[in-house]
């Protein structure tokens, strides 16, 4: 992983220019929230997942890069994220869940965060489902920071999806949703998990 160009939103704000990025947020009356930190261009699907899964109900928060090139600059690691609006969102909501890319081979969904009987009920809904789950061997991409975005709601912890490109790119392309495990398996799972 490449360390970030930037050390916090503000660092950011002040040097890119405005149409670099785009902010969507919306508080429901939800207990908890979906977080898209890196997306758009960032790390590709993230946005599209985290959309899908909040669906109509949940609040959520996306960050989204939009330059032509060289989005991977707007990447601010989630222990230094303090864009206004997603600490409103997190701080408003009891329990977040993130959206992230990572690299890897294979469809593989890798669930980190400090709230790890939550990660575990979406782990056990995700597999019934047909998905490969599993802990990313990587500490940095575990999500226990407890200053990590998605882990500053009511209850201190949240859960962190680190998602294979290969599985992005499929759930979020229209033909690739056709194979099962789909998008909506996907949704549903989640759902199932956090009902539990």
């Amino acid at each position: 992983m490449n360390s970030d160009r930037y050390k916090s939103f503000d660092e950011l704000a002040a040097s890119e220019d405005a149409s670099a990025f785009r902010i969507e947020a919306e508080k429901r009356n939800s207990s908890i929230c979906v977080l898209a930190p890196h997306g758009g261009k960032i790390e590709l699907g993230t946005s599209d997942l985290a959309r899908a899964v909040a669906g109509n109900r949940l609040s959520y928060y996306l960050f989204e890069g939009r330059k032509p090139k060289a989005n991977r600059d707007l990447h601010v690691t989630s222990a230094n994220f303090n864009q206004p609006q997603a600490i409103a969102v997190v701080e408003s909501s009891d329990v977040a869940l993130a959206m992230h890319g990572c690299e890897g081979d294979g469809e593989v969904i890798y669930l980190g965060g400090r709230h790890s009987k939550l990660a575990a009920s979406i782990a056990k809904a995700l597999s019934n489902r047909g998905f490969s789950v599993g802990t990313h061997k990587n500490p940095s991409l575990q999500g226990i920071d407890r200053s990590n975005i998605f882990n500053r709601g009511k209850l201190g912890m949240g859960v962190q999806f680190e998602i294979t490109q290969a599985l992005r790119v499929r759930l979020t392309d229209k033909k690739g949703q056709l194979k099962a495990p789909s998008l909506k398996d996907f949704v549903d799972a989640i759902n199932e998990g956090l009902s539990q």
